[in-house]
């Protein structure tokens, strides 16, 4: 009797991983769609973009398109201009966001508890809805229509700070006493023992932030004007403008080609993102 109950158990374990499997993998296929999709309508032809019946992939495969893309538009220029604002912003934000996060989780200081929420309130605020004054701030520096008009108005990422403070705040400070007691200061403390230790949500924020930053069009289509100056967003943009809608091939295209450099810099830093998720939950 106790044989048959085990084995019906074990029939039902597998039948639910089974059930499972077969659910991960249905919801799999619907969010990869998306994709296959742009990818798919990447390597067809113009005429066949509103064809009626529709067709999920292309009767012919065309390659012409991504060569087109690097004919019609300075593709590396923008690429480069994209590659450096991102690079360039999110070392800045690695400097503001975890020397801020290591004050407010190591440092005791007047009104600490009052400017935390004020901190982390920027998560809340659109940019769209501060966009008005940032510009004037940015035209007042004479840094409009460069590439350091996006670069400092996207250093202060509060997703980070938030991030790295929860990460440190899970540190024992032990280390930092024992680090005192062998006559390190502050500054040497936060280098060579916290800002390590917190790695795991650091290449998370950075991998965060340096997408926004890859991916940033209204704050560039508003401070940036020349042809020279332009990121990939805005040349993709271009792309829509001068060929239309109809050439919808030539447009996915494009974006084929842009995702490559953010879909390195993901699957460099996801066997962090776990890790970093659990670290920096909330602790107050």
């Amino acid at each position: 009797m106790s044989f048959h109950i085990r084995y019906d158990g074990q029939i039902k374990k597998i039948i639910k991983k089974f059930l499972f499997v077969i659910l991960v993998i249905l919801v799999s296929i619907v969010m990869l769609m998306p994709f296959g999709w742009i990818l798919g309508t990447s390597m067809r032809k113009a005429s066949e973009s509103f064809a009626l019946p529709p067709v999920f992939f292309p009767t012919e495969w065309n390659i012409e398109n991504f060569r087109s893309v690097l004919n019609a538009i300075p593709f590396f220029q923008y690429t480069w201009n994209s590659l450096f604002i991102s690079v360039v912003s999110t070392f800045f934000m690695v400097i503001t966001a975890s020397m801020a996060a290591y004050a407010f989780s190591r440092i005791e200081f007047k009104g600490k508890k009052i400017m935390f929420p004020i901190v982390i309130s920027g998560m809340m605020i659109p940019a769209q809805s501060i966009i008005i004054p940032t510009f004037l701030i940015t035209r007042a520096i004479n840094v409009i229509d460069t590439p350091w008009s996006i670069i400092l108005t996207s250093i202060y990422y509060p997703v980070g700070f938030f991030l790295l403070r929860q990460s440190m705040m899970t540190i024992p400070k032990s280390y930092d006493e024992a680090a005192y007691c062998d006559g390190a200061g502050r500054f040497t403390i936060f280098t060579k023992i916290i800002l390590p230790m917190s790695k795991s949500p650091l290449i998370v924020a950075c991998s965060m932030f340096f997408i926004n930053i890859w991916n940033e069009f209204f704050k560039a289509m508003i401070f940036l004007t020349s042809s020279s100056n332009l990121t990939l967003p805005l040349g993709i943009r271009m792309l829509n403008t001068s060929h239309g809608n109809s050439n919808m091939p030539l447009i996915t295209a494009a974006v084929v080609l842009s995702l490559i450099v953010p879909l390195l810099f993901y699957l460099f830093g996801q066997k962090y993102l776990m890790q970093g998720a659990l670290i920096s939950g909330l602790k107050s």
